[in-house]
């Protein structure tokens, strides 16, 4: 107590914030925490074009994602730790027969065209958004995310975090066939 004997409040402060902290984490108990709301899921890919990574080829854009099939986008960077840990799930998916184009995000072209010559190239077509300005069309969270795309250019599927361990068979593989993907013959 004070010298005029009144409790000084800001002491309560850090306890209401944990208080308040142990609230929310409690509420969020047995919830999926995979399950973050995507607006675009049905609906077209956001509009965009983007120079690509490699010297020479064609931008990639939206309408590189319509009448292509049912595909992968995903979203990586050089300088992301978890998508190093996703690559070779994308690898796997590649020689699956999966098309998967990417947008390599907030990134220097030579990191990331290191990045893909170290841990090798699973992309038909990879798009550069050096400002994120697509990111955001595309409503990333963070990096890595994956998109199932439609063969009419919907998106069908958002995975939100690095694609590992079961999340080939439970949910992208799942997630694929849903949006009428099948494997190549042979």
């Amino acid at each position: 107590m004070s010298a005029k004997g009144k409790f000084p409040v800001w002491i309560l402060f850090p306890l209401v914030a944990f208080l308040a902290l142990a609230g929310l984490s409690y509420q969020m108990l047995g919830r999926d925490q995979d399950a973050l709301p995507s607006a675009l899921i049905d609906r077209p890919v956001p509009e965009f074009d983007l120079p690509s990574l490699r010297e020479g080829a064609p931008n990639f854009a939206t309408a590189s994602l319509k009448g292509q099939g049912v595909r992968l986008v995903n979203i990586w960077a050089s300088w992301c730790g978890p998508c190093r840990i996703e690559h070779p799930a994308l690898m796997e998916l590649a020689e699956m027969g999966v098309p998967i184009d990417s947008i390599n995000y907030k990134d220097k072209r030579e990191n990331a065209r290191g990045f893909l010559a170290e841990l090798g190239d699973p992309f038909a077509q990879v798009g550069a958004d050096i400002k994120g300005r697509a990111g955001i069309e595309w409503g990333v969270y963070g990096v890595p995310e994956t998109f199932v795309i439609t063969d009419d250019g919907e998106i069908a599927y958002k995975h939100v975090g690095p694609i590992q361990n079961a999340d080939l068979e439970t949910r992208i593989l799942p997630a694929l066939r849903a949006a009428g993907w099948t494997p190549p013959e042979g």
